[in-house]
């Protein structure tokens, strides 16, 4: 079992079982004064498409997301906490939880796991309807937003998340770098503040 680490220059600390009680126990303490978290999930490629007919694309997507995320184990989930003004916690703000994976065993894409690999890795499910699922999220969760979403509103930002990362000056993990590029394009683009019911995810899909 790999030792836990912390990453000081990023603030990441890596999550296996052996210190998974203790980092969790540090996550409860942080949360209750930096309650907005980026989140990003680390799934082992696309090994299934759906077939049929969609209402649209964002429909044909979200099947195609549903289905993978069925047959599929996650690797990794990550965790960054932030607070209203865009400041991290002192010391660790990002937590990176690695998950049982079997390359024996388990459901895979091929050029995701070799692109993992080169990377540095070395080896959720819902079973339900699109509304069932955002109920559910909208009781842990009830304000999200999507960060690629929002670029769509930022003039000459590209589309990709490492580069607008490198457009805005920021480096990190992936839900570090979501959670630095939000509040820094809320600040550039938005005047520090977004606009519920045109940009949080709930609300979009409520309307």
């Amino acid at each position: 079992m790999p030792a836990a680490t912390v990453h000081h220059s990023q603030r990441i600390c890596e999550v296996w079982a052996c210190n998974m009680d203790e980092e969790t126990k540090k996550i409860r303490q942080v949360i209750r004064k930096y309650n907005y978290v980026a989140m990003d999930t680390e799934f082992p490629g696309v090994v299934a498409r759906p077939i049929g007919e969609f209402r649209s694309n964002a429909d044909y997507q979200y099947q195609l997301l549903q289905c993978n995320v069925d047959l599929l184990k996650i690797i990794q989930l990550g965790l960054t906490f932030i607070n209203e003004q865009g400041e991290y916690p002192p010391g660790t703000s990002t937590w990176q939880f690695n998950f049982k994976f079997n390359l024996t065993e388990d459901m895979y894409a091929q050029d995701s796991i070799e692109l993992l690999t080169t990377s540095g890795v070395k080896w959720l499910s819902f079973h339900s309807k699109e509304l069932d699922f955002f109920e559910i999220l909208r009781l842990f969760l009830p304000v999200i937003y999507d960060v690629k979403y929002l670029m769509k509103s930022c003039k000459n930002l590209k589309v990709g998340l490492q580069e607008v990362a490198e457009q805005l000056e920021l480096a990190g993990s992936n839900s570090l770098l979501t959670g630095m590029a939000f509040f820094k394009m809320r600040g550039m683009f938005f005047e520090d503040h977004t606009d519920d019911a045109k940009y949080c995810v709930i609300s979009n899909k409520q309307s």
